[in-house]
C-alpha cells in the first residue's frame, strides 16, 4: 500500500507551510525533490531547506532529475501530456525503489498542488502502475493570495467576477469580455504586451514572499518595459523566475 502526499509549500518560503503541511512531511517514508537542470538549482535548494528546517534531517530525501518537456512535439497539449507521462514512470519507478514494501512519500509542490499544477493529473497515472496508492493533498498558500497581499489590494472588485488564466490564452483570446479582473499565470513571454494598455491597471510580482520579492504596480502603459526588463535581469541573475500579475480594466468609479 502507498500513500503519496503532495504537499503546498507556498513560493518557496518555510514560512508559507501550514502545520498539516509539515504534520504531512514529517509523517513520510520518503520524500522526492525534483532537480530541473543547473540554472534551477535554487529551486530544488529551497524544497531541501524546507526539508532541513521542519525535518532536521535530509536521509531520506531522494533527488531525481524532472524530464523536460519535448520541443519536437509540436502541439502544446500533447508535448505537456507525453510530460506527464513520463514523469509518472519517473514517480513509479522511484516509489518501487525506494519503499519496495510500501508506505508514504511526500512531494513538494510550489504554491497550492490544485492551481495550474500538473502534480495532481501526473499522480492520477500511478493508479494504473499500482494495486493500491492513495492521494492526498495538502494546500498551500497560491500565488495568487501572495500577490494581492504583497500589493495590500483586493481581489475582486465589489460584487464582481475574478477570471484566472494563462499568458497562453491572454495571446489566443486577449482580456476577457466577463471580467474586469485577470490573474495571468504561467506567462513566460509577459502577455499583456500584445494588449492595448491605456485601459488597464496590473499589479506585478515576483519571488512572492521571498526576500527576493520585486512588485511593481501602475497604469499598464507606464510600467510595461519597467516589469520587462526586471524580469529579464532577475532571471540573469537568479537563474530562474516565477511571477504573476493581475490585470483590472480601469473603471470609471471605485469599488
Amino acid at each position: 500500500m502507498f500513500q503519496l502526499d503532495l504537499v503546498g509549500i507556498g513560493m518557496g518560503n518555510p514560512d508559507h507551510l501550514t502545520q498539516a503541511a509539515i504534520t504531512a512531511l514529517q509523517s513520510a517514508d520518503l520524500i522526492l525533490v525534483p532537480h530541473k537542470g543547473e540554472s534551477k538549482t535554487l529551486l530544488s535548494d529551497l524544497r531541501m531547506a524546507i526539508c532541513q528546517k521542519y525535518l532536521g534531517s535530509t536521509s531520506h530525501v531522494i533527488g531525481f532529475e524532472q524530464p523536460p518537456r519535448d520541443p519536437k512535439i509540436a502541439d502544446y497539449l500533447t508535448r505537456v501530456e507525453a510530460w506527464h507521462d513520463g514523469t509518472a514512470q519517473i514517480w513509479s519507478s522511484l516509489l518501487k525503489e525506494h519503499l519496495p514494501k510500501g508506505g508514504r512519500a511526500a512531494l513538494l509542490i510550489w504554491g497550492d498542488p490544485s492551481l495550474y499544477d500538473s502534480s495532481l493529473r501526473i499522480a492520477d497515472r500511478l493508479q494504473t502502475r499500482f494495486d493500491q496508492i492513495d492521494v492526498s493533498v495538502y494546500p498551500g498558500l497560491t500565488a495568487i493570495q501572495l500577490l494581492t497581499a504583497a500589493h495590500r489590494i483586493r481581489l475582486n472588485t465589489l460584487g464582481a467576477p475574478v477570471m484566472i488564466s494563462t499568458g497562453r490564452q491572454l495571446v489566443k483570446n486577449g482580456f476577457p469580455n466577463e471580467s474586469d479582473t485577470l490573474v495571468v499565470m504561467l506567462d513566460g513571454e509577459l502577455a499583456f504586451q500584445t494588449l492595448a494598455p491605456d485601459p488597464f491597471d496590473i499589479w506585478w510580482g515576483a519571488y512572492l514572499g521571498m526576500k527576493e520579492e520585486i512588485l511593481i504596480k501602475g497604469r499598464l502603459k507606464d510600467v510595461s518595459a519597467l516589469i520587462s526588463e526586471q524580469r529579464v535581469k532577475a532571471r540573469q541573475k537568479y537563474g530562474w523566475i516565477m511571477d504573476t500579475y493581475l490585470l483590472r480594466r480601469v473603471l470609471t468609479s471605485d469599488h
